[in-house]
């Protein structure tokens, strides 16, 4: 691996982390881009190759596995899209849905007891969301 190769790794992860921490914020591409020091199309082009899926899919897939974990806690749906930095009610919940499997109401409806056991970091693994095809 080159040192320009490095280098744009370790920016690439400066945004990723921008992402991690900040997900509940208004960020797009753009701001996503300058935290790494590189173009919008760059950025985008790097980030997909890096970590295999786009900084919006990316972010959005922090956003629901947050929104997971305040739904176990009991937060109402609405509650929890405003606190994930969602805008719109309907557009968070065909995404947790589309990415889920399951509408959010009826995910916080499940018993999660048996996740209490479980160590946060063990839990963050399991209770990853992961993509299912969509339903024709």
């Amino acid at each position: 691996m080159t040192p320009e190769e490095l280098a744009d790794l370790t920016h690439l992860r400066r945004a990723r982390d921008l992402m991690d921490h900040e997900y509940a914020e208004p960020l797009d591409v753009p701001a996503m881009a300058r935290t790494a020091l590189m173009s919008p199309a760059h950025f985008s082009r790097r980030f997909r190759a890096a970590y295999g899926e786009t900084p919006h899919s990316y972010l959005r897939t922090r956003r629901i596995e947050r929104a997971k974990a305040l739904l176990r806690q009991g937060m109402s749906v609405t509650d929890t899209c405003v606190a994930v930095g969602c805008t719109s009610l309907g557009s968070f919940s065909s995404r947790f849905t589309e990415i889920v499997g399951i509408p959010p109401s009826q995910y916080r409806n499940r018993d999660h007891r048996g996740c209490e056991v479980v160590p946060p970091c063990v839990s963050k693994v399991a209770t990853r969301p992961r993509r299912f095809p969509a339903k024709v």
